[in-house]
């Protein structure tokens, strides 16, 4: 049984920043794709960033170059680092992990974990 636990979130202003921590328990391995979405009210589901076994990373659009993610393997914990952070980024943040290897789709056909959420609301 994996489970997947966020922390980190919280209410900010606009241009501040938060970390986003997840701990993953189980069998999860160092080689799963790794990643993060968010959903606001009223909108879909988006995938955030995501991460693969090397290291190498993906993001929405709407956060390149203002939100980093990261994984500590050896701690089973994904990050996910928000900087400038802006109104339109308020959501509530899951943590994810896809079934196996493959890192190429933010599909969820490929993502068999996710976690409770943790809300992230920016104010202007």
């Amino acid at each position: 049984q994996v489970q997947l636990q966020e922390s980190g979130g919280g209410s900010v202003q606009s241009g501040g920043s938060l970390k986003l921590s997840c701990a993953a328990s189980g069998v999860i391995y160092s080689s799963n794709c790794m990643g993060w979405f968010r959903q606001a009210p009223g909108k879909e589901r988006e995938g955030v960033a995501r991460i693969d076994r090397i290291g190498s990373t993906r993001y929405a659009d709407s956060v390149k170059g203002r939100f980093t993610i990261s994984r500590d393997n050896a701690k089973n914990t994904l990050y996910l680092q928000m900087n400038s952070l802006k109104p339109e980024d308020t959501a509530t943040y899951y943590c994810a992990a896809a079934a196996g290897v493959y890192c190429g789709s933010w599909s969820g056909v490929y993502w068999r974990y996710r976690g409770q959420g943790t809300q992230v609301t920016v104010s202007s």
